[in-house]
C-alpha cells in the first residue's frame, strides 16, 4: 500500500507567507541595487556602442555605431600607457600600504603606553578628504618652495631639489607615495582588528616549541590572518584602481601624461573631449578588471570557508 505525504494546507500557506515576508525584507535592497548599480551599469554598456556627444542631450539622438568607440579607444596611443600606469600605481600603492599597515598593526598590538592615542593620530590621513590631501602634498612637493625638498636639502640629500611633480620619471612615484600615505590607516585598522582575533594560546604554544619571532609570525600570524589579508587587498585594489580625484588634484595627469591612469583617461575623454561613448568604453574596462578581482575574492573566500569546515 502506497502512501503519499503532503503538507497540510495550513502549513503550505505558512511557508508561502514566510517566503513572501523574506522577499519583502529583501526587496528594498534589490530595488536599491537595481536603481543605483544595475541601471547605470547597463546604461554605461549601451553608451559604449553609441555615438553619445553633447548634441545627444539636445536632440535625444545617440545612434548605434557598433565597435567604433571600442576601436578608437584601443587604437588611442594613450590607452596602453594609461593601462600600464594604472597597474603600476595600483600595485605600488597596495604593496606600500599593506606592508607599512601590517608593520604598524603588529607594532601597536603590543599595547604600550599612549598606543591608543598614537593610533588615533595615524587615522588622520584616512579622515581627511583625498582632494585636500592631494593639494597639501602638492605644496609640500613643490620643487622650489616645497617643505620636502627643503628638508632633504637641510640634511644634505636634496641637491638642487627633487622634481617630484614636474618630472615624467618621478611624478608617478610621487603619486604612489601620496596614495600610500593615505591608505596606510585603513590597512592598519583592519589588520589590527584581525590580529586581535588570533588566540593567544597559539603564540604560547609556538613559544614553548622554541619558535622565534619571525618563525611565529610566518607560521602563526600570517596563516591566521589570511582571510583578513584577502579582504584588505581586494578592497584596496578596487578603491585604488579607480582613483581620479587624487591624481587630478596632484598632477592633473601630467607631466607629459606620465600619471595618466584609466580613471583620468575616462575623465579626459568624457569631460574634456566630450566623447561620452569612448569614456564609457574605458569605464567598462575598469568595471571588467574590478569584476575579475571580485570573482577571485569570492573564490578564495569560498575556498577558505570550505577549508574551515
Amino acid at each position: 500500500m502506497t502512501s503519499t505525504t503532503t503538507a497540510p494546507p495550513g502549513r503550505r500557506s505558512g511557508q508561502v507567507r514566510r517566503r513572501f515576508y523574506q522577499w519583502l525584507f529583501v526587496a528594498p535592497a534589490l530595488v536599491y541595487l537595481l536603481a543605483f548599480f544595475g541601471y547605470p551599469l547597463v546604461r554605461n554598456v549601451l553608451m559604449s556602442f553609441q555615438e553619445f556627444t553633447p548634441r545627444t542631450y539636445f536632440t535625444g539622438e545617440s545612434p548605434f555605431n557598433g565597435l567604433t568607440n571600442w576601436r578608437n579607444v584601443f587604437e588611442n596611443e594613450l590607452f596602453p600607457d594609461a593601462l600600464w600606469q594604472t597597474l603600476v600605481f595600483t600595485v605600488g600603492s597596495l604593496v606600500g600600504q599593506f606592508t607599512i599597515g601590517l608593520a604598524l598593526a603588529v607594532f601597536f598590538s603590543r599595547h604600550f603606553r599612549l598606543s591608543t592615542f598614537v593610533r588615533a593620530v595615524l587615522l588622520l590621513p584616512w579622515l581627511v578628504p583625498m582632494v585636500v590631501s592631494a593639494v597639501v602634498w602638492r605644496r609640500m612637493m613643490d620643487e622650489e618652495h616645497g617643505v620636502l625638498n627643503e628638508f632633504l636639502g637641510g640634511i644634505g640629500l636634496g641637491g638642487d631639489g627633487v622634481p617630484w611633480l614636474s618630472s615624467p620619471s618621478v611624478a608617478l612615484l610621487s603619486a604612489i607615495l601620496v596614495n600610500i600615505w593615505i591608505g596606510i590607516p585603513f590597512n592598519m585598522v583592519i589588520l589590527y582588528g584581525g590580529l586581535q582575533e588570533i588566540p593567544r594560546e597559539l603564540y604560547e604554544a609556538a613559544s614553548l616549541d622554541g619558535a622565534g619571532s619571525w618563525r611565529t609570525f610566518r607560521s602563526v600570524t600570517l596563516p591566521m590572518l589570511r582571510p583578513v589579508v584577502t579582504v584588505v587587498l581586494v578592497l584596496g585594489f578596487m578603491s585604488t584602481i579607480k582613483i581620479l580625484d587624487l591624481i587630478l588634484a596632484l598632477t592633473g595627469g601630467g607631466p607629459a601624461d606620465s600619471t595618466q591612469t584609466l580613471g583620468t583617461f575616462t575623465y579626459q575623454l568624457s569631460f574634456l573631449q566630450l566623447d561620452f561613448g569612448q569614456g564609457a568604453v574605458v569605464g567598462n574596462v575598469l568595471i571588467l578588471i574590478s569584476a575579475v578581482f571580485a570573482v577571485l575574492y569570492l573564490r578564495i573566500n569560498r575556498t577558505d570557508h570550505e577549508l574551515g569546515k
